[in-house]
């Protein structure tokens, strides 16, 4: 089970929510006091993730979860609504880079991703999460306002029926309508700034696999690395070993994407070609059929 499952499975399934992504963070500056305790020389791993829950209508949740060196449990430590989600930062708009901020309406946290892959998928899932959670939102307002509209109009037509004998000019539900109408103020969404556009408006699930990729080859690498044996002895021959054992990972798993990419054009091509062959079909029915008619 991988980090993400296991967050998902303790921290989230038990709430009655979803987690849509995870990435592993530190900050990029660190804050002077620190109030959470920690295991030896502060050793924990920082997650912020993105969830939603499974009610009607659904939330969208950002959450900091915390594992602390030595355990393998997962701890909850705050927790936000995408409304209190101001803004997100990429910082460069220009190339993949590791950094972002997220800014709340009582916090701001400046945070460094494990790698520039992880923050590319967490940035490009949390702006479709935003757009989906936003639209519902507007939506399911628009439609509140049509009913409720409806009802306040109705009881405000009979009560000015039955009281237009007594002279009043105005109802009280008609002034308590107009002044629910003068207060609505839609919520402002969430501002995305110095994001690349292939994030954001021009995203595709190609460039999601892509990164999800270039993230798991980061991971395979890293703990490459970190197995390491620093004697320099037999470790030279260990690293070699290591070293060509990674090398021929890399090269399977281009060769894999590279046939999965064929088989997707080939399948893309054989379904033009049907569509083609179906309007033909269609065509050549619709003529015998005009024929035959007359």
């Amino acid at each position: 089970m991988n980090i993400q499952s296991a967050i998902n499975k303790e921290i989230f399934i038990p709430r009655d929510e979803r987690m849509l992504v995870a990435v592993e963070v530190r900050r990029r500056k660190k804050k002077r006091m620190a109030f959470l305790p920690t295991g030896p020389k502060g050793d924990y791993a920082t997650f912020i993730c993105i969830s939603v829950t499974n009610t009607r209508p659904p939330q969208l949740l950002i959450t900091k979860v915390k594992r602390f060196g030595g355990s393998s449990s997962f701890i909850r430590r705050s927790q936000w609504t995408v409304e209190q989600l101001k803004q997100v930062n990429g910082i460069n708009p220009n190339k993949d880079s590791p950094e972002f901020d997220l800014v709340f309406d009582n916090a701001v946290d400046q945070w460094v991703a494990s790698s520039s892959a992880d923050k590319c998928i967490f940035v490009q899932i949390l702006y479709h999460a935003c757009q989906t959670h936003w639209e519902g939102k507007a939506g399911g307002l628009g439609k509140s306002r049509k009913v409720g509209k409806a009802s306040q109009q109705g009881r405000v037509d009979k009560c000015d029926q039955e009281l237009a004998g007594a002279g009043h000019p105005d109802t009280y539900e008609s002034k308590n309508l107009k002044a629910r109408r003068k207060s609505f103020v839609l919520p402002k969404h969430t501002e995305f700034i110095n994001c690349q556009s292939k994030l954001t408006q021009d995203a595709c699930t190609m460039n999601l696999v892509i990164y999800r990729c270039k993230a798991f080859l980061n991971r395979v690498k890293n703990l490459m690395v970190s197995n390491q044996s620093p004697s320099p002895g037999q470790g030279q021959m260990r690293n070699r070993a290591k070293g060509r054992s990674v090398g021929s990972l890399v090269q399977r798993v281009n060769v894999t994407l590279g046939e999965r990419g064929d088989r997707l054009t080939r399948a893309e091509d054989k379904t033009v070609e049907l569509t083609h062959k179906v309007q033909q079909f269609a065509d050549t029915a619709h003529k015998l059929a005009l024929k035959y008619s007359k």
